[in-house]
C-alpha cells in the first residue's frame, strides 16, 4: 500500500492493519514465547494451544476464548479477523476454543506469566507536566524510577530472571515475568506477591499516606530495594533501611523538587502538608509558605527539614524524619495496578499490539537503558509500513520474507526474539535437568 504521510494512516483501518498483520507481526517469536520453545507434538505440550486470546474487532466487538494449535493458523486468523488489539491470557485445562463443550469444573486457568502493569495516570496526583493520557519525556521519569526498582527487587528478593518489560503504546508500562516459578503460581500466591511489592494503594488519591511501618519503627526490609535504587550502588547487609533512604536525595531532588516542581503551587504544597504528622510544624510551614506560595519546591523542602532540626522533643524529630522517609516513598515508588498481577485469568494486551490512538507499537523496552527511552520515538504502524513502501521500491525482487528487518521495528523485534529463546533455552535445561 503506498503511504504519502504518517498523518494520512488510520491506524484502526482494515488495510493497515492487514499489512501490518501480514509483514510485520511477529507470530513465530510470540508462539516461541508462550509456547517455552520449538513446536511439540501434542503429548508434551500444553501451553500454546491451550491459551487463550482475546480480540478487539474494529467496530468494538470482543471475542473470547480463541486458542490456536500453531502460530500458523493463529496468523492466519488474526488477517481474517484484523483486530484493532488483541490480549493474552493464561493456559487453560482445556483448549479455550472448546470452552462451550466442556464442563465448567474442567475449565479452569492454571498457568501463566506473573504480569503487572504501570499506568501514568496514577501518578497525576503528583506529576506536574501532563495527565489523563497525555505523557512526556519528563513525565516518564516516574515510569522508568519504576523499572527500576521493580526489577531489581524482582530478581533480588524472587530471583525471577525471565522478565519483558512492554511500553503500552501510549502512557504506561507492563512487565511479564516467564521463569517457570512464577509462570505456575497461585492466585493466593500472587496476591502475596503483588502485596509484598505494594506501598501505595489507591494512587489516584492525593492525599492517601503510604502504610509501610509501625509506630515509629524504621522501614521494612523491603523497601531497602527501593533505596539501593536512588543511590545507584549495592548496600552491605548490615546498612539500615534508613541510612539507604537517606541516599535517594538526589534522584528525589531532580525529578520531584526540580524538575515537576511538586510543591510548587498552593494545591501541590498542601498535599505536602496533609503528610505531616506534626500538625503545629504543618501549620508553621502553611503560614511560611502562604506568604510566597509560588517558591521552589526544593526551598519549601529545604525550610521543613530546618524545622525539623529545631524540634525540642527527640521523639517529634524521628516522627518527622519518619515522615520525611514515607513522603519520598509516596512520591516516587512505583504505583502498581494490583489487580491486573493478582489473578490468572486476567487478560493482558499483546507485546506488538498497535495503540489505536497513538498508532505506536508496543514494544519491549531495555530496563537497563530505561532513562534513554522516549515514547514519542517509538514507531508507529504508518512510519513501519512506510518504510516498507520505501525499501520496496528498492528491492526489485519484491523479497518479503523478512520485512520487519528493514523497518525500524527490527530492534524491538531482536529484542523480543533474544527473550523468547532466553526463555526456552531455560526451558530445555530445566527439562534435562529432570
Amino acid at each position: 500500500m503506498a503511504l504519502s504521510s504518517d498523518i494520512d494512516i488510520d491506524p484502526t483501518s482494515e488495510e493497515v492493519l492487514l499489512t501490518f498483520y501480514r509483514r510485520l507481526y511477529p507470530f513465530k517469536q510470540l508462539f516461541k514465547w508462550l509456547n517455552r520453545g520449538p513446536e511439540r507434538t501434542e503429548k508434551e505440550t500444553r501451553l500454546f494451544p491451550y491459551r487463550e486470546f482475546a480480540f478487539t474487532l474494529r467496530n468494538d466487538a470482543y471475542l473470547r476464548y480463541n486458542s490456536y494449535p500453531s502460530d500458523i493458523e493463529m496468523k492466519k486468523h488474526v488477517c481474517l479477523l484484523t483486530p484493532s488489539r488483541f490480549e493474552i491470557g493464561p493456559v487453560y485445562s482445556a483448549q479455550p476454543k472448546d470452552k462451550k463443550t466442556v464442563r465448567p469444573t474442567h475449565f479452569k486457568a492454571e498457568k501463566r506469566e506473573v504480569v503487572f502493569d504501570i499506568d501514568m495516570t496514577d501518578y497525576d496526583p503528583i506529576r506536574t507536566c501532563c495527565s489523563e493520557a497525555d505523557i512526556c519525556k519528563r513525565c516518564w521519569g516516574f515510569i522508568a524510577i519504576a523499572v527500576e526498582i521493580l526489577d531489581t527487587a524482582i530478581r533480588d528478593q524472587f530471583g525471577y530472571t525471565q522478565l519483558l518489560w512492554v511500553y503500552s503504546g501510549r502512557r504506561g508500562i507492563h512487565l511479564w515475568i516467564s521463569d517457570k516459578e512464577a509462570f505456575e503460581l497461585t492466585d493466593d500466591q500472587r496476591k502475596a506477591m503483588v502485596e509484598y511489592l505494594t506501598v501505595i494503594k489507591n494512587g489516584k488519591e492525593p492525599g492517601k499516606r503510604v502504610n509501610v511501618r509501625f509506630g515509629m519503627k524504621d522501614l521494612p526490609p523491603t523497601l531497602k530495594y527501593f533505596c539501593r535504587y536512588f543511590c545507584h550502588c549495592y548496600y552491605e547487609a548490615h546498612v539500615s533501611p534508613r541510612d539507604a533512604c537517606q541516599a535517594i536525595n538526589k534522584t528525589f531532588d531532580e525529578l520531584i523538587l526540580q524538575d515537576q516542581d511538586c510543591f510548587g503551587s498552593q494545591e501541590g504544597y498542601e498535599t505536602l502538608l496533609s503528610l505531616i504528622p506534626d500538625a503545629k510544624l504543618a501549620s508553621r510551614l502553611r503560614e511560611k509558605w502562604s506568604q510566597k506560595p509560588d517558591s521552589p519546591s526544593y526551598i519549601k523542602w529545604d525550610e521543613m527539614k530546618v524545622e525539623i532540626k529545631e524540634l525540642k522533643d527527640k521523639n517529634a524529630r524521628q516522627n518527622m524524619r519518619n515522615a520525611m522517609e514515607d513522603i519520598l516513598l509516596q512520591y516516587a515508588y512505583p504505583r502498581l495496578d494490583a489487580e491486573v498481577s493478582k489473578h490468572r485469568n486476567h487478560l493482558l494486551k499483546a507485546p506488538f499490539c498497535i495503540h489505536p490512538k497513538t498508532g505506536r507499537i508496543c514494544v519491549p523496552v531495555d530496563p537497563h537503558r530505561i532513562r534513554e527511552f522516549d515514547p514519542s520515538e517509538v514507531p508507529t504502524v504508518g512510519q513501519l509500513l512506510a518504510e516498507l513502501d520505501a525499501a520496496g521500491s528498492n528491492n526489485s525482487d519484491g523479497d518479503r520474507r523478512d520485512d520487519s528487518q528493514k523497518t525500524s521495528l527490527k530492534p524491538y523485534i531482536d529484542m523480543f526474539e533474544q527473550y523468547a529463546n532466553s526463555v526456552q533455552e531455560k526451558q530445555i535445561k530445566m527439562d534435562l535437568s529432570w
